[in-house]
């Protein structure tokens, strides 16, 4: 099978409250740990976007590998947010 003909899927976060993806160093820092997570789990990204309360990617794979990354996104963003500025949840309730 060759790397065209697996599916594409797509995950999106929203953020619990406010915009805090319109700050450049948390837009940064959130898709960074995206980029870094993919790369230690092998799934290759097609797609980053943000807005100021999201991140939606794209990756080449079924969609429990987009979830997988996801998933791993919000833990890592979560504790890093959680300790960078003391607020206990950056993500509302899970991937969409």
């Amino acid at each position: 099978m060759t790397e065209e003909s697996y599916p594409v899927s797509e995950v999106t976060l929203e953020a619990l409250e406010g915009t805090p993806l319109q700050h450049e160093a948390i837009r940064r820092m959130v898709v960074a740990t995206a980029e870094a997570v993919a790369a230690r789990q092998g799934v290759r990204i097609v797609q980053i976007n943000t807005s100021t309360s999201s991140i939606t990617i794209q990756v080449v794979g079924e969609e429990i590998v987009a979830i997988g990354l996801i998933a791993e996104l919000r833990r890592l963003t979560t504790n890093w947010y959680e300790h960078k500025f003391g607020v206990g949840r950056l993500w509302g309730s899970g991937p969409n």
